[in-house]
């Protein structure tokens, strides 16, 4: 199993980065909250889970440890692989994710594209003693949230995301700043209708607007 990799980071993409460790380039499928931490020509460090199929190995890359974990707990719920426990995780931290299914917060794992009702309940109902309580986070981040609390913000607003993924990317801050203008009613529409913001997909329509410009 490969744990971590720790190397110049050689190339970014919407979907992960290339990662040269030893004079070889891994490449390594990171979330967009990942990716915006990487910085081609910068070094870093990932820590990674390798996925086995019989036609493929896929190195998945997460920015600690403690969210790889997660990403393999998650693959012990029944019907959750490797690509919707990272969905898990590019919506909500592991934090949130711990709160979600302790206190049966049914909406917000539903925020997760391809998961309905009846999977979110099957997650809380497979994963709620396996994930324990968030004391840990709790001491981390200050006093836990009263009962009825909505859930905390994600690591980085959507805006800082795509900026940071852009500028990774190549482009200026200039550029992406224009990005982010036209763009910034498509996220507006996303978070009325979704509750969330999918920056994943703005990411992939500021390439298609920038490529154009």
């Amino acid at each position: 199993m490969i744990a971590s990799v720790n190397g110049r980071v050689a190339a970014v993409s919407p979907d992960g980065a290339v990662v040269e460790v030893g004079g070889v380039g891994l490449a390594v499928q990171c979330t967009p909250g990942t990716i915006a931490r990487l910085t081609v020509g910068e070094q870093a460090r990932l820590a990674t889970s390798l996925v086995v199929r019989e036609d493929s190995l896929t190195l998945y890359g997460f920015a600690d440890d403690d969210e790889r974990q997660l990403f393999e707990l998650l693959q012990t719920a029944n019907g959750v692989g490797p690509r919707l426990a990272q969905a898990v995780l590019a919506i909500h931290p592991p934090r949130e994710v711990r709160r979600a299914v302790s206190m049966a917060d049914v909406k917000a794992l539903m925020q997760v594209p391809g998961i309905g009702k009846k999977g979110a309940e099957r997650l809380i109902l497979e994963l709620r003693d396996r994930l324990g309580a968030t004391t840990t986070d709790t001491q981390l981040d200050g006093p836990p949230l009263p009962g009825g609390a909505a859930p905390f913000t994600p690591v980085a607003p959507w805006r800082d995301q795509l900026t940071s993924a852009l500028v990774g990317l190549g482009w200026s801050s200039r550029e992406a700043d224009t990005a982010l203008a036209a763009l910034a009613p498509v996220a507006d529409e996303q978070q009325a209708a979704t509750g969330r913001v999918d920056v994943a997909a703005l990411l992939r329509q500021a390439l298609q607007l920038l490529g154009r410009s």
